[in-house]
């Protein structure tokens, strides 16, 4: 009756379109098929169809975007962020519907022949597929297999790239020495891996924010760099290694035979242990299809000219402590605690003497609002501050107590670096800061699932702690003196 009542909604709005009210269509259709799923395990494939067809049916992509946000934010990305497996295997089951629903399409065609060219020429074959390798046990590499090259897809956020796809990287050219190691996925993996790395990056972006067919068909542009890339190996020449990319929509889209290809199932598997983090899983995940343990912490390999810059700038403070804060949470507001807090906490941190805490101005209009606003009332309170580029560091008074800085990936991964601690929110930056053996603090909020928490936590040799904060229940008063007394008792 339900997915009826709503086909009759988008049929009386898809000829005259008013864009409110298609994103509260959209809405609805995916918050009810979530209600129904959570509800009894119902899996009611009509309401995906229903968003697979407003996601697609307009000429305008601003128009199409609406469903496909609708179906990304408030239906896959809550299968995929409770590490459970009931939700795993219904992200496959859905997967492989929306990829039916668009090779149908004329748009379509090339994502349908290449999927045939794979002998997978149904949804149920697709989802086999994919639930054959999840249910499966890692299966070590063949003894005949000596790759001269690996190609390992890219997370493509760079904190989960940092927390994975680099210690898939140090593990394989430990074990492959003469192995050409290539990571596809975003330019600005550059600033974290740079060229002193020894690994390649091969520039494919995927848009985290278009619309469905934009993001599905990135898969031919990823299957033609790796034909390229792979031409004139044999079988026992080459590996792709997928930590549950997006590139491939976590696995369901296939790239080369199974012989050579590895799948890294992060979010669910009943043999891993429930409380490791994700780069420990990583690394139990690598000992079982590498044949042996050798653990690694994530890592980073930051721009060296950045590097030095910061060192030097580091030398020229003297004795000061220096505290790096990097506030940004990736668009998503629910990670931040509200109000006061961040101004508060900053305050705290410059009350302590010999203290210089840098903070990330962020990037986005809103996050360099928020950092502007905490510079404003540190002013306000007397203490000297300085708002500069990183190309303008040198030019810090030596009295600066706040220093709010501009800076890119590759800069703040070099001023972290050079600092005595790192305070932030679950973000790049925690996974940077842990991967550069910084003593990390991470304000953890916007979540409840303890596993999607003991996963995200940043891992590396140095200390590493959070400090959980409920901004989700209603009943849960936030008391920002509390959680800064918290964090101070565990610096």
């Amino acid at each position: 009756m339900r997915p009826a009542f709503y086909q009759e909604k988008w049929e009386l709005l898809r000829a005259s379109p008013e864009p409110d009210a298609l994103e509260s269509l959209a809405q609805r259709i995916a918050s009810t098929f979530v209600d129904r799923y959570f509800y009894s395990d119902e899996y009611n494939s009509r309401y995906i169809d229903l968003l697979c067809d407003m996601a697609t049916y307009y000429s305008e992509p601003e128009l199409n975007q609406i469903a496909a946000r609708a179906l990304f934010g408030i239906v896959i990305e809550q299968l995929c962020d409770d590490f459970e497996e009931l939700q795993t295997e219904t992200y496959n089951r859905l997967i492989s519907q929306v990829v039916g629903f668009l090779r149908k399409l004329p748009e379509g065609a090339e994502l349908d022949a290449q999927l045939n060219s794979f002998q997978l020429q149904s949804e149920e074959q697709l989802y086999r597929r994919i639930e054959e390798i999840r249910l499966s046990p890692d299966k070590q590499l063949p003894s005949r297999l000596k790759p001269k090259k690996v190609l390992i897809l890219s997370r493509i956020t760079i904190g989960a790239d940092v927390a994975i796809t680099s210690v898939i990287c140090q593990r394989v050219a430990r074990l492959f020495p003469a192995a050409t190691i290539c990571v596809i996925g975003n330019a600005k993996l550059g600033q974290v891996f740079s060229q002193h790395s020894g690994i390649e990056i091969h520039e494919l972006n995927y848009a985290r924010r278009g619309g469905l067919m934009e993001r599905f068909l990135v898969w031919l542009e990823l299957l033609k760099e790796v034909r390229r890339e792979l031409s004139g190996l044999s079988n026992n020449e080459y590996l792709v290694l997928d930590p549950d990319s997006r590139l491939t929509q976590l696995g369901v889209l296939p790239l080369v035979p199974n012989e050579n290809y590895r799948f890294f199932n992060s979010r669910g598997k009943q043999a891993y242990p429930a409380k490791a983090s994700i780069s420990e899983l990583t690394n139990l995940w690598l000992d079982n299809i590498l044949g042996q343990g050798e653990f690694c912490f994530p890592k980073i390999w930051p721009d060296a000219a950045s590097l030095a810059k910061a060192t030097r700038w580091r030398e020229a403070s003297g004795s000061k402590k220096l505290i790096a804060l990097n506030f940004g949470v990736g668009g998503n507001t629910r990670k931040r605690v509200p109000d006061q807090f961040e101004v508060e906490l900053v305050l705290r941190l410059l009350a302590e003497p010999g203290v210089r805490v840098i903070l990330d101005l962020g990037f986005g209009d809103e996050e360099r609002l928020r950092s502007e606003a905490i510079l404003t009332a540190a002013k306000q309170q007397g203490y000297t501050t300085q708002e500069v580029a990183f190309a303008a560091l040198g030019d810090l008074g030596e009295d600066c107590q706040l220093l709010g800085i501009a800076c890119s990936v590759a800069e703040i991964a070099a001023l972290i670096a050079c600092s005595d601690e790192f305070i932030g929110y679950d973000s790049a930056c925690q996974h940077i800061a842990a991967a550069e053996g910084v003593p990390t603090y991470t304000i953890f909020a916007g979540t409840n699932n303890v596993r999607f928490i003991r996963r995200w936590r940043a891992c590396g040799p140095n200390i590493s702690e959070i400090v959980y904060v409920d901004t989700l229940s209603k009943h849960q008063a936030i008391d920002n003196s509390e959680i800064i007394a918290r964090l101070m008792d565990l610096r």
